[in-house]
């Protein structure tokens, strides 16, 4: 391994965030083989690094279900947003957000360093919903949808698209703009009646119900965070 830099290093390492790294660094908490570390320093992957003075930062994952009705974050008066409905073991961030007329998964986590290529449409990263709409579903919405929708300047990114039954369609997006699949339907003039995302890449909500997580661990979550680091 090359030479990098001391807070990707520790964040490399799942000890810290490169910010919460930097702060260390300035606190005189890192140590490269017995030497207090700089802000920029560099390591080789066998140098030793030490944190001195403070427990570890856990880097922690999960899947959780959020509730129709409930705002991601950024709530308005008289809104509830997830961290007042749900007391998670560490503090945490959702990666992305879900409308609060939507339900499903978000992963919530304290790791910043997978935000950025998680949310960033040019690595395909997949999310798949579940969608009931208020018109039975023809056969030229679906290839409409799958083909790319016009909104406004842009044109969405091409989709996996399934008919489950006359009203409920399953969708697969590779990007996440403002209310997207809200607009595509309305583009064709179909209203969204219940929309619940059921997956994010390899993490599934399988059998979560709504307003509980679960712990992302193991061989699901090496999967997963070989894909966003």
């Amino acid at each position: 391994m090359d030479k990098i830099r001391i807070n990707k290093y520790l964040a490399d390492k799942g000890i810290a965030t490169r910010r919460k790294a930097d702060e260390l660094v300035s606190q005189g908490k890192i140590l490269i083989n017995g030497k207090v570390a700089k802000l920029g320093d560099q390591v080789w992957e066998d140098d030793k690094v030490e944190v001195k003075g403070m427990k570890e930062e856990k880097l922690v994952y999960y899947a959780y279900n959020k509730p129709v009705g409930v705002t991601t974050i950024g709530k308005q008066p008289g809104e509830e947003e997830i961290k007042d409905i749900t007391q998670f073991p560490i503090k945490v961030f959702p990666v992305g957000r879900l409308d609060k007329d939507s339900s499903g998964l978000l992963i919530m986590t304290n790791d910043g360093r997978i935000t950025k290529k998680l949310l960033d449409p040019k690595y395909d990263h997949e999310k798949e919903y579940i969608v009931e709409v208020n018109h039975p579903i023809e056969h030229t919405f679906m290839v409409r949808l799958r083909d790319g929708v016009k909104l406004g300047k842009e044109i969405t990114k091409k989709a996996k698209v399934r008919k489950i039954d006359k009203y409920t369609l399953e969708i697969i997006i590779t990007e996440g703009k403002n209310r997207q699949i809200r607009r595509m339907c309305a583009s064709f003039n179909y209203d969204v009646r219940s929309l619940k995302r059921i997956r994010v890449m390899n993490i599934e909500l399988g059998k979560l119900k709504s307003n509980y997580y679960r712990e992302i661990k193991g061989k699901e979550l090496e999967e997963f965070l070989k894909k966003v680091l």
